[in-house]
C-alpha cells in the first residue's frame, strides 16, 4: 500500500520555531516527527509514501538521506503551495489504481491503520475519514455523520465550547474520489473534494477511533505531545523520564522532572533546574538558569541564573545571563533579556 503524507504547511502557530525547520522536522524527544509518522505507517503495510512541500524544501535533504527502511520516500517538488487536496491531487502520477492513505504531517497518533483499512474497503467507500473525540471543537470543526458512518456534512468551527468528532487528518482514498480536480491548482480537501463528494453522491465514510490523538500545532501541544510520550501514553512508544540523548550533558547538581526532554549535544548547566521543556539539540544551560514549560530550540542558549518561563527559543536564541523572561517567542539568533 502505498501514502501521501502532507508537509507542506508553514507552521505559522508554531514560529518562531518553524521559521528555519519545517513543522514535521521538529524533534519528537529523540528524532524528527516526520520519522515517527514514516515508522506508523511502515508498520501497517505501507511501503512507499510521497512526499511535498514548497515551504523551506532544502531542509528536507538532510532528513531524506537519512531515512532508512519501509516506507521508501518519493519527494515531489512543489513551486507554490497547493493545499491539502492539490498536494494529494499533484501525487495521483505516483501513486497506483489502488486504495491509498493520507496523513497529516503534524499529527501525533496511535490510530490502527490497519483497521481504518479494512473498514474502507468493507463499505466500498470513495473515501473514508478518520474521527477523534474531542472537548473543544472550537479549533477544528465538526463532522456530521449518519448512524452507519456515512459522512453527511462538515460544519464550521462551533462559536462555543462543545465536545464533538473532529477530522483526525488521516484517510482511505481510492483514486475516483479525485477525478476531476486539475493538477497544480491549489486546492482545500476538508472544503472542496470532501464536500463535493458528498453532493455527487459519492461513498463517503466516517470512523470513530479512541486512539491518542494531538495536533502538534501550537506550542502547548507540542509540548504537551512530548508529556504524554514520556507517560505512556503511546502505544508502541517507550521512553525514559525524563529524557536525556545519550552525547547530551547534564551537571551532576541539576534537576530535570520527569516531563523534560534534553536533546542531543544539549548542555545543562550545575544548578540549573528544568521542568515540563524540550531542549532541542545543542541547547545549553548556564549555571543555576531555570527553565519551566518552555522550547528551546537547536543552539540557543540561557545564560547564568536566568530564568524562562512559558516561552519559545528559536534556533541560535539567547537569555541574558540574569534575565527574567516570561511568556516570550524569541526568534533565529534574536537576544532577549
Amino acid at each position: 500500500m502505498k501514502a501521501v503524507v502532507l508537509v507542506g504547511g508553514e507552521g505559522t502557530r508554531l514560529r518562531p520555531l518553524t521559521e528555519t525547520i519545517p513543522k514535521p522536522l521538529l524533534p519528537l524527544v529523540d528524532r524528527p516527527f516526520l520519522h515517527q509518522v514514516l515508522d506508523h505507517l511502515g508498520a501497517h503495510g505501507v511501503h512507499e509514501v510521497v512526499l511535498s512541500s514548497p515551504y523551506l524544501e532544502g531542509t528536507f535533504e538532510a532528513f531524506l538521506a537519512e531515512r532508512r527502511g519501509d516506507p521508501g520516500v518519493t519527494w515531489i517538488t512543489e513551486s507554490e503551495p497547493l493545499g491539502t487536496g492539490g498536494a494529494i491531487v499533484n501525487a495521483l502520477t505516483y501513486l497506483d489504481d489502488d486504495a491509498f492513505l493520507v496523513l497529516n504531517g503534524d499529527i501525533l497518533t496511535d490510530l490502527d491503520l490497519t483497521a481504518l483499512v479494512a473498514f474502507h474497503h468493507e463499505r466500498d467507500a470513495a473515501g473514508t475519514i478518520a474521527l477523534t473525540p474531542v472537548d473543544d471543537a472550537r479549533p477544528y470543526g465538526l463532522v456530521a455523520t449518519e448512524p452507519d458512518g456515512r459522512v453527511l456534512e462538515f460544519r464550521e468551527k462551533p462559536a462555543e465550547l462543545v465536545p464533538g468528532r473532529i477530522n483526525a487528518g488521516t484517510y482511505v482514498l481510492e483514486p475516483r474520489a479525485l477525478r476531476g480536480w486539475e493538477p497544480g491548482r491549489t486546492i482545500s480537501i476538508e472544503r472542496e473534494i470532501f464536500p463535493a463528494l458528498i453532493e455527487r453522491g459519492e461513498l463517503l465514510y466516517a470512523s470513530v477511533s479512541d486512539a491518542y490523538w494531538m495536533d502538534l500545532g501550537t506550542p502547548e501541544r507540542y509540548l504537551q505531545a512530548h508529556f504524554d510520550v514520556l507517560d505512556g501514553r503511546l502505544r508502541g512508544r517507550k521512553f525514559p523520564a525524563p529524557f536525556v540523548a545519550e552525547d547530551a550533558l547534564v551537571a551532576a547538581g541539576a534537576e530535570l522532572d520527569a516531563h523534560t526532554v534534553v536533546g542531543p549535544t544539549a548542555r545543562v548547566g550545575e544548578g540549573a533546574v528544568v521542568s515540563r521543556s524540550v531542549l532541542h539539540a545543542g541547547a545549553t544551560l548556564g549555571e543555576g538558569a531555570r527553565v519551566d514549560g518552555s522550547i528551546l530550540g537547536a543552539g540557543s542558549a540561557v545564560g547564568k541564573g536566568a530564568v524562562v518561563t512559558a516561552s519559545v527559543l528559536a534556533e541560535d536564541a539567547r537569555i541574558r545571563k540574569g534575565a527574567d523572561v516570561r511568556g516570550a517567542r524569541v526568534g533565529p539568533g534574536a537576544t532577549a533579556g
